[in-house]
């Protein structure tokens, strides 16, 4: 990987609602790692969106209200310029010759988006997990672009034990032969290591509590057995297994690295020099930060730390601690949870500036 620049880059997005008279009702989505600017469904493609529970008309982000916009993060492979893009320098796909990547860059992109709708303020700006990331990259970059900011299952930066996952990840992704120093054919991709790196993200996105529920020491049926002495046995096994399978091919493997790779180097001390310079710098008069308990990616504290940084006399921040079993999916998937939230910040009016509500169960 090298520094450098893009000519010409693209930011793939999409939209649903309207633009209001005063253009002042648009709200700024960044995805997390794999997924596209396909939010939720819409009349020119009705296929699931990531986030459809959550979008669209009389949804806690409620299209008939607000005007959304979710780009596909620079660096992806949805559309956005990244990795697998054509360099137009060589007619061949970057590889390892596209720059280093920051989420400050994909934040730049979503600027880019927003200023090209001649929009120059949000309602809001938001985000999960990397995405949450990114939208507080925003925030700080961009301090005058959004009036609210709402991190979920994020942080300002990752922890230590996090980058050693997602790096074992990327081992994995690069021992694969297949993986050719990022050479490889489009079409002959490092299949075996995305499945490894899937199955581990897949471990770290749920929590042992859930397994432990969902699976126990549960063992698959007899037909189901592979003739292979160390091959699966235990229904968590096929459950790793299966997910693994579905991920294969759907995503761009040097694109994985590089966005991988971004959120580690993320840190918010970055700008201004500390934690506390940086979290000054962001914009936004309103604050939400949701964490889950049983995240092991996003670890709870870490949120909590995030929600106190934000805490300001001009400044209120509301901060959800959720003992959802799902761990890092939980946004995802536990919408009894998310949902409440969502709705009362987008469409309630929240209490007086430099108060910092928590309704978490336990006190800061």
């Amino acid at each position: 990987m090298q520094h450098g620049s893009l000519k010409d880059p693209v930011v793939a997005y999409e939209t649903w609602g309207e633009l209001n008279f005063q253009k002042d009702n648009a709200i700024l989505l960044f995805t997390g790692l794999s997924p596209s600017a396909h939010a939720a469904s819409s009349d020119l493609d009705s296929s699931h969106g990531w986030w459809e529970p959550m979008v669209g008309p009389g949804r806690p982000i409620d299209t008939s209200k607000y005007f959304v916009i979710c780009v596909n993060s620079l660096g992806s492979c949805f559309g956005s310029t990244g990795p697998s893009s054509i360099d137009p320098a060589t007619d061949k796909p970057y590889g390892l010759n596209f720059p280093v990547l920051t989420l400050e860059d994909i934040a730049r992109g979503g600027h880019e988006v927003i200023s090209s709708l001649g929009l120059t303020q949000l309602h809001s700006v938001i985000g999960a997990s990397m995405g949450g990331m990114t939208a507080l990259a925003f925030s700080i970059l961009y301090p005058a672009a959004a009036k609210a900011l709402v991190s979920i299952s994020s942080s300002a930066r990752v922890s230590p034990y996090a980058i050693a996952l997602r790096s074992l990840q990327r081992e994995m992704i690069r021992s694969d032969p297949m993986w050719r120093e990022g050479a490889y054919d489009i079409d002959q991709q490092p299949v075996v290591g995305m499945q490894q790196a899937r199955k581990l993200g897949m471990i770290t996105y749920r929590s042992p509590e859930e397994f432990q529920k969902r699976f126990g020491r549960e063992f698959v049926s007899e037909e189901r057995k592979q003739n292979d002495i160390f091959g699966i046995d235990f229904e968590v096994e096929s459950y790793l297994d299966a997910h693994a399978t579905k991920f294969t091919g759907t995503f761009d493997a040097n694109c994985y690295l590089y966005l991988s790779r971004a959120m580690d180097l993320f840190d918010v001390a970055d700008h201004g020099g500390s934690l506390e310079q940086g979290l000054s710098r962001v914009g936004a008069d309103r604050a939400l930060v949701i964490g889950v308990q049983t995240d092991v990616l996003f670890p709870i504290d870490q949120q909590r730390e995030l929600a106190e940084g934000l805490k300001s006399s001009q400044r209120e921040v509301l901060f959800h601690s959720l003992p959802s079993l799902q761990g890092h999916d939980a946004f995802l998937v536990d919408m009894d949870r998310f949902r409440p939230i969502l709705c009362d910040f987008f469409n309630c009016t929240m209490n007086q500036p430099g108060q910092l509500k928590s309704v978490n169960p336990f006190p800061f």
